[in-house]
This record gives structure tokens, C-alpha cells and sequence, in this order.
């Protein structure tokens, strides 16, 4: 099994609207139907940093300058720059004392360190899951282990991580590096992974090192997050019964590409990624009468609704919910911004996944 590696972010390109009824509702054999899988969509990290965005432009009035996209998704960082935000690369191109919100999939110390050496106000949106990988990172340097970073070179959440600690992490982007990469001393190796992996291959990197490195230390608790975990679930059930499975998601995004390889890897006869509706092809759905739906933990609801509205005017009517676990999850949104400019807590303080809700 291999996985690409995803670095590049998603092209600014104008959406285009197609007209209603673009999709025919020819016939084929079976009743028509859509198995959506549930949990789906936005996460409490990824609302609690989209969130983050809005109330700092609020709060301090636009411009509001994001370093990297908040989240992967283009039609989130689309919206947020409509209301005034600004996404840039590095912190160099952020004007002197301006606000900074860093995305939800961190930064490294050197990026804090950048933002304060120019007198910026920066608000850390980082997950809180991705945080606890960084403290890991920072305690097991400490003490002289070799990290073994499982996740794609490139990726923004894993160059945060290992800025924490570049002399002591190695990247190991797939499982066959598992099988050449080299440490100092086998005895004192611990792997960590990016947040948004499949955890099947992670699993599957993690029993290659352990063949070589028997001493291999595991981290504290599982890295791989709560909402990739239960939305590749999900689609591993949908994906069995499904002849088609789309998965609503921006191409740069880590968890919505992973999702399309574990439907094709967990019994789907085909499996596409779109940002919008207007994506999905009359050909994809040629002689199919199951189409899965999911989406990744950056998109919101909105735009799987719009893939449902589509695919209702080709004839599939029958929307059946594929729920496999309950989500409740909330974070405190960065400290900055849970209170108004009255000094009142402020009513969106707590975040929480808004998205992914039942039919």
C-alpha cells in the first residue's frame, strides 16, 4: 500500500456553479440509494480554529492575518478571506504589531519566535491533539530518545512538530522508509504521527520499525486524532456496500485523501475526492446504485449537502445514515478570544463540531 504525499495547497481558482439537473437520473439495475457515513466533516479542532478566524476578525476588525490556510479546506479559507482575512505563507509578509492567527496544524518554535521578533499579536489555533504531539515531541528530546515522526514531509503539522525538536526527529513519510531508516540507538527510539493519517498504514509503518527496532518506544496515547480514526471507520463500512463512494474534501487535505484510499482499500468499486458538487461526473455514476458519501474533518456541512441535492436530482432519494460512533467533543477557543471587547465571556467561547449531523 503506498499513500501521496499531500504538500501543496489547494489552487485559488473562481467556482463555477453548474446548472440544477446537470446530473441525468439514468437507469440501472437496483434501487437507487446514498449510504452517508457519519462522522463526517468538521471536527472540534477545525471548528474551534475556523471559529478562532471569525471572532478575531470581530474582535479586532480586518485585516486578520492567517499564517498558512487555518484548515485545509478552500472553500473555508475562501469565506474567511471574503470576511477579511488574509492568508500568507511565512510571518515576514504579516506588516509589523498586526494580529496573526496560526493554523489549527500548529507551528513550529521558530515560527513564535519570528512573529514575536516583529512585534506581532499572535493567536494560536492550533488543535489541541496536534499540541499534545509537540509536548511529546519536546518531552521524549529531553530525554535523548530518537523520534521516529511518522507523517509527510512537507505537511505543515509535521514541520511544527518536528521544529520542536529537529535534532532528535527523523521523518518517516511511508511504510517501506520504515525498512531503511537508521537511529544511533535502537534502545531509545519512540515513534509519533501526524494527527490525520490512515491508521492502517500508520499502523502498518509502526509493525516495520518495531521488526527492526524491538525496543521501539509508543507514545503516552494514540496520536492519530479521534475524528480521523472515526471518519475512516465510517467510510470502511460505507465503502463495502458502496459502488461508488465521494468523499467531499480539498486535494491538500491529509484526512480527505486518506479517506478516499480506505474506501477503494475496504471494498468500493470506485472512490473520488471533489471540493463542490459541481465535480461529481455524470460518468461516475453510470450502472451504480449505491453511492457512499463522507467528508473530511475540514469541510463544512454545507457542501456535502450540496453533493446530496445532486445527487437527489439523478434520482437517489434514499439518504440512509451510516452513524458508527458519537462525536461531543468541544475545545476552548485560544485564550485571546473567549471574552468580547467588554471583558465578558464571550458566548462562542466553548467550539465544537457543527457539522456531521443526522438526516
Amino acid at each position: 500500500m503506498t499513500s501521496t504525499a499531500v504538500h501543496l495547497p489547494s489552487p485559488r481558482v473562481p467556482r463555477v456553479r453548474a446548472a440544477a439537473g446537470r446530473l441525468q437520473d439514468n437507469p440501472v439495475d437496483g434501487r437507487k440509494r446514498v449510504l452517508l457515513a457519519a462522522p463526517r466533516g468538521y471536527c472540534a479542532g477545525v471548528d474551534r480554529a475556523v471559529v478562532a478566524v471569525e471572532k478575531a476578525l470581530e474582535r479586532y476588525g480586518a485585516p486578520v492575518y492567517v499564517r498558512k490556510q487555518i484548515v485545509h479546506n478552500i472553500h473555508v479559507v475562501t469565506e474567511l478571506e471574503d470576511k477579511g482575512a488574509i492568508f500568507v505563507e511565512e510571518v515576514d509578509e504579516v506588516p509589523e504589531g498586526a494580529h496573526v492567527v496560526f493554523s489549527a496544524h500548529g507551528v513550529s518554535p521558530a515560527v513564535v519566535n519570528a512573529a514575536s521578533d516583529r512585534g506581532l499579536h499572535a493567536i494560536d489555533a492550533t488543535c489541541p491533539l496536534v499540541t499534545k504531539v509537540h509536548r511529546e515531541a519536546v518531552r521524549f528530546a529531553r530525554d535523548d530518545f530518537e523520534i521516529l515522526l511518522i507523517g509527510h514531509e512537507g505537511h505543515e503539522e509535521v514541520e511544527g512538530t518536528a521544529g520542536e525538536a529537529p535534532e532528535h526527529v527523523t521523518i518517516v513519510n511511508s511504510p517501506a522508509e520504515a525498512d531503511t531508516v537508521q537511529v544511533k540507538d535502537p534502545s531509545k527510539v519512540v515513534w509519533l504521527s501526524q494527527t490525520t493519517l490512515s491508521v492502517d498504514e500508520t499502523m502498518e509503518t509502526v509493525n516495520r520499525l518495531r521488526t527492526r527496532f524491538p525496543e521501539l518506544h509508543n507514545p503516552p496515547s494514540d496520536d492519530i486524532c479521534y475524528a480521523t480514526q472515526n471518519r475512516q471507520v465510517a467510510i470502511k463500512k460505507v465503502a463495502a456496500a458502496a459502488d461508488l463512494v465521494i468523499v467531499v474534501g480539498s486535494s491538500n487535505s491529509s484526512n480527505s485523501v486518506r479517506l478516499v484510499e480506505v474506501a477503494l482499500e475496504h471494498g468500493a468499486k470506485a472512490a473520488y475526492r471533489v471540493d463542490y458538487a459541481e465535480e461529481v461526473k455524470q460518468e461516475w455514476l453510470d450502472g451504480v446504485a449505491t453511492v457512499g458519501v463522507t467528508s473530511g474533518a475540514s469541510v463544512p456541512e454545507v457542501l456535502v449537502r450540496e453533493v446530496l441535492d445532486a445527487l437527489d436530482g439523478a434520482g437517489y432519494h434514499d439518504v440512509e445514515e451510516v452513524r458508527t460512533a458519537e462525536e461531543d467533543l468541544m475545545f476552548s477557543l485560544p485564550k485571546e478570544l473567549r471574552q468580547d471587547a467588554a471583558g465578558q465571556r464571550d458566548a462562542r467561547a466553548l467550539g465544537g463540531r457543527v457539522s456531521g449531523a443526522a438526516v
